[in-house]
């Protein structure tokens, strides 16, 4: 079944929600402006109860369906990020330095779209939770909504997701049972040494060599004692040390990301890096200290709801164009704290050829919001169907 019908009539108006959206980017969980604008919608749309304030600007919009069932839960994300932006669209971004170009508006847009045409049809048993979440960017939101009680409080039984992916065909979609993102991490590494004159560095204790021995070291982990065909990632994605030519600085500073899906390997790095921090550390007479902060952990999508949502993809876009076992990715993504409480899947919706996330000319394509509305839609309709009468 393609596009639902319904749905297909609100394209224009969720053409203007996103639009909107897209003006007032909103960092983390400070979203005030973000919240509003959607809890006003889903009193427009005459949904059951409204609840605001989680995680800050969070909410959670409950639509009851037309006979007992459980409750499923449904997940977008609506910060943006601190990035200029670029598109020279007329709806770009009036809050300077920030932009949405993660496309978490449409992800939003999606998410309304869905929950106007579930409010009007009601065509499902149970409930559906509509779970509006910030700070997915910076500071793991879907961790704070879990601490808060939200899966808990709503009684949410099962919880899915959705991601635009640039590149991959228009309304499309691909997913796969089990891990499909990686945990991310940080790693910060401080030395501290002795500067001096750069004409006599026999005098210094050089923290720019230490620093630079470090970052190639970090490199060796993954090459030397990790097994090849494992997935992991070591980027050192900063180095900040002096000021001027002929001056040693006193102090460098390493910091970077680190991806991983199996916990014994996430353990091996950070035991080899604080060996190779404090070896170096020790052969260049430099003080240094490693601080490595986990993040997100591994996105796992539960095997069976996964089959279940690849086959409401098929239904809305056609099997030619879903795969339910595409390869894993080294990106992340904090849904995963939802899936780790409760069984579900994460599935990306093909945005087509445009410029890729996190860049300041990527711009969301409006014309697959409908088609990812569609999805959530059908999912709810698939997993909680009204008996037969």
């Amino acid at each position: 079944m393609p596009v639902v019908n319904r749905i297909a009539d609100y394209a224009e108006e969720m053409t203007g929600w996103r639009r909107h959206l897209h003006q007032i980017p909103e960092l983390s969980f400070d979203c005030p402006q973000t919240a509003a604008f959607i809890a006003a919608r889903l009193r427009d749309f005459g949904v059951d109860e409204i609840h605001e304030g989680l995680a800050q600007t969070g909410i959670v919009a409950i639509i009851k369906g037309r006979g007992a069932g459980p409750t499923i839960g449904l997940r977008a994300d609506f910060d943006a990020l601190p990035i200029p932006e670029a598109t020279g669209v007329a709806y770009a971004s009036r809050h300077p330095g920030k932009m949405h170009a993660c496309g978490h508006d449409g992800h939003t847009t999606m998410l309304l779209g869905a929950a106007k045409y579930l409010a009007e049809t009601r065509n499902f048993a149970g409930r559906v939770a509509l779970i509006f979440q910030p700070a997915e960017e910076d500071g793991g939101g879907a961790e704070v909504m879990v601490q808060e009680g939200v899966l808990d409080r709503f009684d949410v039984g099962e919880v899915y997701a959705l991601h635009n992916a640039p590149g991959f065909e228009s309304g499309g979609f691909y997913t796969t049972p089990g891990p499909l993102m990686a945990a991310v991490d940080q790693f910060h590494v401080h030395i501290k040494g002795v500067g001096g004159h750069g004409a006599t560095p026999h005098e210094t204790r050089d923290p720019v060599v230490a620093a630079v021995a470090i970052a190639q070291a970090f490199q060796t982990i993954v090459s030397r004692n990790h097994f090849a065909l494992d997935d992991l990632v070591i980027s050192v994605t900063q180095i900040h040390t002096g000021t001027t030519d002929n001056v040693i600085p006193e102090t460098a500073y390493l910091n970077g990301t680190v991806r991983t899906f199996d916990p014994k390997v996430q353990q091996m790095v950070i035991e080899r890096m604080r060996a190779i921090v404090a070896g170096q550390a020790l052969a260049f007479d430099v003080a240094a200290e490693l601080d490595y902060e986990k993040g997100y952990p591994p996105t796992v999508n539960d095997a069976e709801k996964t089959r279940f949502a690849v086959a409401v993809a098929e239904d809305v876009a056609g099997a030619a164009k879903v795969q339910g076992d595409a390869q894993r990715e080294m990106g992340a993504e904090d849904f995963a704290f939802m899936l780790q409480k409760r069984p579900g899947a994460y599935l990306f919706i093909g945005q087509g050829d445009s410029a890729g996330l996190h860049q300041p000319d990527y711009d969301f394509n409006d014309e697959i919001a409908p088609v990812g509305a569609s999805f959530f839609a059908r999912l709810v309709e698939r997993a909680q169907p009204l008996a037969a009468t």
